[in-house]
């Protein structure tokens, strides 16, 4: 893939209504890529100290907001920690959309992208 970096805020560079800002705690379920959408990844959170922090920056900026389709196609695993979680690290995100982007199947994306350390899976 081909980077470009700028010191510029996304909200300089592109339309508000052309961004989505990627986030775990958005009520929009993201059912597909749309090539002429800015997908913004939000970045690494503390999920346990600074809940809602990304979607909170999303309405801030009037930013239209969605989320991986974890619940919608995996299940949760019985672990000994009781732990689930849908909060991704960027790369892992980055994963799950680039393999979706080359699959259309959000099952292979999230098997990509979702470590079985998350408290999630697949359906047999």
């Amino acid at each position: 893939f081909q980077m470009d970096t700028t010191q510029e805020s996304y909200l300089d560079l592109f339309p508000l209504d052309a961004i989505v800002y990627l986030t775990p705690d958005s009520e929009n379920v993201l059912e597909d890529i749309d090539p002429n959408k800015v997908y913004v990844l939000g970045g690494l959170v503390d999920e346990s100290i600074h809940k809602k922090l990304t979607l909170q920056r999303a309405q801030e900026q009037s930013l239209q907001t969605a989320r991986l389709p974890i619940r919608e196609y995996m299940v949760k695993t019985i672990n000994t920690r009781n732990y689930h979680s849908e909060t991704l690290a960027i790369n892992q995100v980055f994963d799950v959309l680039s393999t979706y982007y080359e699959t259309r199947s959000w099952p292979a994306a999230l098997k990509a992208g979702v470590s079985s350390g998350k408290g999630y899976v697949l359906p047999d």
